[in-house]
């Protein structure tokens, strides 16, 4: 098989569109024509399948076309994030064994100097113009073979590199249009960037059906993205918990008609209880997916159907199509109803594994299944509840405490907009909760109030010994609260 052409290969006509920005707008026809480029540019540089293809630069015609180019001919697509220091990047070259490397030109600039003398540099913009049509060359592959090299998110420490395959593609994508019912008539209001497993999800799903992704330049702008998705008329837009509560409380969000706007998608973390309340309250006639997943499982794992939000609230659902998820205890049994284990996923979107990491291969990935991280509860009817991630469970007196649960009741109060949970060594209680607030503007509330408030609402051993406010939480490439930093 060849996932290039298996993704382009919609019904929809050439000449629609399917990348739009505030100022340009390319077809299907622009993204076929600057691909089958690309591809030649490829070959004249002796780049062969195999390869490996680093691609750096904000989402694109130029990514797009780079990621799809590599595919095609059977190399393998390492994108990489935007904003990292320049060390970080050439380590992660070096890392993968990236023979070229497709560049932003903005960007090429930053990172030139740095950059291996032996790699080949595509920059945006000089390419070998080519007048080959891209689906003249039938490229087959096994489905088996490594067709993109995924850098985990790294919330803890250094990247994994996930291999994910053609097949893994394929099958994600197939899962995810079905229960999404997506179509060519979709457009998709995209401000997660493409190097992430979710925006890529959404990148391959679109493709896939002929529909249109808007391109937004970042989710630190929410009014120019709003203002956006109106001008262009958006039936979807997606985001991780970061973006629902910018978007929920420091914007116009919850004040926007947005009429045209008829999917929402939210994964990426655990969002708060109280906050899907508000999307719920805020965009009654959207339907809002809740779902879960991981890089290692090419994207998504598991979705609760909208029409469920409100009897199955704080749920992540069930498996999609051709996933089986359990939850099991330390012996590897599935665990009874409301009894806590970890989180197991079966299905051909998981990947084969990590690159050059046994270790890691050997803890995540046994007997053909996943090894999420995820602790969760299984109710009568299958639905699962994520309790925590096994890594930020926090033992005070004793007792296991979840930090998602801690968060989730400072986030009731409503003049707080983002807070993370850590546990810190205390003599007395083996770890106390640390609580990290985040306040919206102008906010008049004390740290004594939100102590007490969770006084009200929680256990003593899940009270917070300290709160501190902070103007922002460390998060990643992705949007993701990188805790690890937060325990410095």
């Amino acid at each position: 098989m060849n996932i290039t052409d298996y993704l382009l290969k919609s019904q929809v006509d050439d000449d629609s569109l399917v990348l739009i920005t505030q100022k340009e707008e390319h077809s299907y026809r622009d993204l076929k024509n600057a691909t089958a480029n690309l591809v030649d540019t490829f070959q004249s540089l002796g780049i062969h399948a195999g390869d490996r293809i680093g691609i750096l630069g904000r989402n694109s015609l130029f990514w797009v076309a780079s990621y799809l180019a590599t595919m095609k001919i059977g190399a393998i697509a390492v994108p990489f994030a935007t904003k990292i220091p320049v060390n970080e990047i050439t380590d992660q070259i070096e890392q993968t064994g990236c023979k070229a490397l497709c560049v932003e030109k903005l960007l090429y600039k930053r990172y030139a100097t740095k950059l291996p003398e032996s790699l080949l540099v595509i920059e945006e913009g000089r390419l070998n113009k080519s007048h080959h049509v891209l689906a003249g060359t039938a490229l087959e592959f096994d489905k088996n073979q490594d067709a993109a090299w995924m850098l985990t998110s790294g919330t803890t420490g250094k990247p994994r590199i996930v291999r994910i395959t053609h097949l893994n593609i394929q099958a994600n994508t197939d899962s995810i249009i079905q229960y999404l019912e997506l179509n060519r008539h979709e457009r998709m209001m995209t401000i997660l960037p493409f190097y992430y497993c979710f925006g890529t999800s959404l990148l391959h799903t679109h493709l896939k059906v002929g529909a249109s992704l808007i391109l937004g330049d970042s989710i630190a702008f929410p009014e120019k993205i709003l203002d956006l998705m109106e001008e262009k008329a958006c039936t979807g837009f997606a985001g991780v918990p970061t973006t629902f509560q910018i978007y929920l409380r420091n914007s116009t969000f919850p004040k926007r008609k947005l009429p045209t706007l008829k999917k929402i998608q939210q994964a990426g973390g655990k969002l708060s209880t109280v906050l899907i309340k508000e999307l719920i309250q805020t965009r009654p006639q959207t339907k809002i997916y809740i779902m879960y997943g991981q890089t290692e499982a090419t994207a998504r794992l598991s979705y609760l159907p909208p029409e469920l939000l409100k009897t199955k609230l704080n749920s992540i659902g069930r498996g999609i199509p051709n996933v089986e998820l359990k939850v099991v205890n330390k012996d590897g049994n599935e665990v009874k109803p409301e009894e806590i284990g970890e989180i197991i996923a079966r299905g051909k979107n998981i990947s084969p594994g990590y690159h050059n990491n046994p270790q890691a291969n050997a803890e995540k990935f046994t007997d053909n299944a996943l090894k999420t991280g995820d602790m969760a509860k299984v109710d009568d009817e299958g639905f699962i509840y994520i309790v925590d991630r096994k890594d930020d469970f926090i033992k005070s007196y004793g007792n296991r405490v979840s930090s998602q649960k801690i968060e989730a009741c400072i986030l009731e109060q409503d003049e707080v907009m983002a807070v993370a949970v850590i546990g810190v060594p205390d003599p007395l209680r083996g770890e106390a909760i640390r609580a990290f607030v985040v306040l919206r503007p102008n906010a008049a509330i004390t740290k004594q109030e939100i102590i007490s408030h969770c006084m009200k609402q929680l256990a003593r051993y899940m009270i917070p010994r300290d709160v501190i406010f902070t103007s922002d939480l460390p998060t990643n490439q992705h949007g993701k609260v990188i805790k690890s930093k937060l325990k410095e």
